[in-house]
């Protein structure tokens, strides 16, 4: 998606009559790729602000502006972006915080050939670094990211430019989130070798506490009937094997789009599964004629990722509202990475 041709120009010549961020005491950050602001959210829990961010897609850069309107957002390309102007534009960053594009590192692109123009993304970060010289460096991706064949050579870059870096995988339900979602971290630091968070106890949210979250008062999102005419067999089916291996009485999350190799569905007394960019999560209950269903709103999503109830989203239709959700970085997840990364200065 191009940018707002304000925004583009506004980048062209950065300089020109931007008010710059008042400094604070704080640690300032720079999220590349920024999304919808997950990154950043996670590291306002963690005592930092943002003060400048990047995403190519209009509708993220505009949620990030809504929650964090001090901070400086770029609307275009990362490549397009010059360090210097960046710098120029905040001053100095002591945190670079990166979700580069994941869809060609997954299984989310379906039989489609990987783009290796967007799996090169993540170099922007090596140039970015160069620049800023940031003390720490956070990226995040899906786990496939570390079966890239320039994964090795991606990392040595960091490496000779003084980085010392940490790999490792984290889940966010044992970081205080109501979602098993595994993501690959990688950690850097100029100073010294860094460190990811331990993992916590597995939380304790469940699905059950994430449902109805922001649905109106006095107006209760509809359900409708599993078994209608219209109903896709293979969906009726597969609450018919939930139905059988729950009971008659248990309500219960089906997986209503795509395939699923665990079994599609889950109980309400765990977190939920991982969180994708489609609209796949129906919650399953019975009623006097059998069972009905509804699927997961978007604020319910937003919560299973751990977003907090006062994070802003913009007016956006449903798909691009959970496009923007399921690409996210969770929160709690970055909060506690970025408070391991700076224990030992604090």
């Amino acid at each position: 998606m191009q940018p707002a041709s304000s925004e583009t120009q506004r980048q062209e010549a950065p300089s020109q009559g931007m008010t710059k961020p008042a400094r604070t005491s704080k640690l300032r950050v720079f999220d590349l790729f920024c999304g919808a602001g997950g990154s950043s959210r996670g590291a306002v829990m963690a005592g930092a602000t943002p003060v400048a961010a990047l995403d190519m897609w209009e509708l993220a850069t505009k949620t990030y502006k809504l929650n964090f309107p001090d901070a400086v957002t770029y609307g275009m390309k990362a490549n397009r972006l010059s360090p210097n102007c960046l710098l120029n534009d905040v001053g100095r960053i002591e945190l670079l915080l990166a979700s580069p594009e994941c869809t060609n590192h997954s299984i989310a692109r379906g039989n489609k050939p990987p783009c290796d123009l967007s799996r090169n993304t993540a170099f922007e970060v090596v140039r970015f670094a160069k620049v800023l010289r940031p003390r720490w460096i956070v990226v995040e991706n899906v786990l496939q990211m570390k079966n890239w064949q320039r994964f090795k050579e991606w990392l040595s870059r960091l490496e000779s430019i003084g980085y010392k870096t940490e790999v490792g995988i984290l889940d966010a339900q044992y970081h205080g989130t109501p979602q098993s979602r595994r993501r690959l971290f990688v950690v850097a630091d100029l100073d010294a070798k860094p460190s990811l968070p331990v993992p916590g106890r597995k939380t304790r949210k469940t699905v059950a506490s994430i449902l109805c979250r922001g649905e109106p008062k006095g107006e209760p999102w509809a359900f409708s009937l599993v078994k209608t005419p219209r109903r896709a067999a293979a969906t009726v089916q597969r609450a018919r094997k939930a139905v059988k291996a729950l009971g008659e009485d248990a309500a219960f999350i089906m997986v209503y789009y795509g395939t699923d190799a665990a079994g599609g569905f889950q109980t309400l007394d765990r977190p939920l599964r991982t969180i994708t960019t489609l609209d796949r999560f129906a919650y399953v209950r019975r009623n006097g004629c059998g069972h009905e269903m509804r699927m997961l709103q978007p604020s319910e999503l937003a919560a299973a990722m751990g977003f907090p109830r006062d994070h802003r989203w913009t007016e956006s239709t449903r798909r691009d509202r959970i496009k923007l959700i399921g690409n996210a970085v969770c929160p709690c997840v970055m909060r506690d990475v970025v408070k391991a990364l700076v224990r030992e200065e604090t």
